[in-house]
C-alpha cells in the first residue's frame, strides 16, 4: 500500500495577502532573494532557526540593489509611504519593499503564530505565478 500524508500548503499569495493585511507593508514573497523560482518552500512554524541576526539593519534604498533583507524591526519601523530615492510613485516603492526591503520569512512566521494568526505546524508555501 501506498503510504500517504496530509500537509498543510499554503498559497503565495494567499501568504502574501496574510502579511500585507497583518503589517500594512508591501509583500511579495517570490520577488525576494533575487526572485524565487516556481516549486515548494518548507516552513516550520514556530521555529528557533531564523535569519534575523543575519539580516542587514540597513541597506541602500535602490531598487534591484545587492543588498536585499532587513531585520524585522528595521522592517517594522521604516514608514511604507516614505519616497525611494528621487522615485515618489509608488510602483517604485513597492518595487524596493517586495525585492529588496523584506524580514526573514521565518522570523515573520513566528510573529505571525505569536499574534495567533498562523497555527503551529509544518507548511509548504507553493510559489507560483
Amino acid at each position: 500500500m501506498l503510504k500517504t500524508r496530509n500537509q498543510k500548503v499554503v498559497d503565495v499569495n494567499d501568504w502574501d495577502k496574510l502579511v500585507v493585511k497583518t503589517y500594512s507593508r508591501p509583500y511579495n514573497f517570490q520577488q525576494q532573494e533575487g526572485c524565487q523560482d516556481r516549486g515548494i518552500f518548507e516552513l516550520t512554524i514556530p521555529s528557533d532557526e531564523t535569519m534575523d541576526e543575519e539580516m542587514n539593519d540597513y541597506i541602500p534604498e535602490t531598487i534591484n540593489g545587492q543588498k536585499m533583507g532587513v531585520k524585522f524591526k528595521t522592517w517594522l519601523s521604516r514608514d511604507p509611504e516614505k519616497q525611494i530615492g528621487k522615485h515618489p510613485e509608488l510602483y517604485h516603492i513597492t518595487l524596493f519593499w517586495e525585492r529588496n526591503f523584506y524580514p526573514d520569512i521565518q522570523t515573520l512566521a513566528n510573529d505571525l503564530h505569536a499574534k495567533g494568526l498562523v497555527e503551529a505546524g509544518n507548511y509548504l508555501i507553493n510559489i507560483d505565478w
